[in-house]
């Protein structure tokens, strides 16, 4: 049987840690799948573990202009993370390039018809 706690000892009301999912970078994700969708795209938001750190926030494809892996950055601060460092250029060095977005516009999105650009964010290209 639990015995009640002392007097004097007060619970502390339940209080949710920060939900990094949420965060600016969450909704311009969000943003940029549903225009991918509303323009015909099949996407695939992936969600990084173990086994996929390191891979790109998003894997798209089109029937008529084949896949794409976008990374999605908050432009007023991002960084790549060490497993991004070392898969991205792997990835390009493949035939697979990476995208990086910043917004759900139609200019970010014409990005995806140019060359993989995810090198031109990296913090010593600013």
């Amino acid at each position: 049987m639990l015995s009640k706690p002392e007097r004097g000892l007060k619970m502390l009301p339940f209080k949710p840690k920060n939900n990094p999912g949420k965060g600016p970078e969450a909704h311009i994700k969000e943003a940029i799948c549903d225009l991918l969708r509303k323009e015909g795209w099949f996407v695939i938001v992936m969600h990084c573990n173990l086994y996929q750190h390191g891979f790109p926030d998003i894997f798209a494809t089109h029937s008529d202009y084949g896949p794409r892996l976008i990374e999605v950055k908050n432009p007023k601060s991002y960084s790549f993370t060490k497993a991004q460092l070392d898969t991205f250029p792997k990835l390009c060095a493949n035939g697979s390039g990476v995208w990086v977005l910043v917004a759900a516009t139609y200019s970010e999105y014409k990005k995806l018809w140019c060359p993989p650009n995810w090198y031109q964010y990296l913090q010593v290209m600013k």
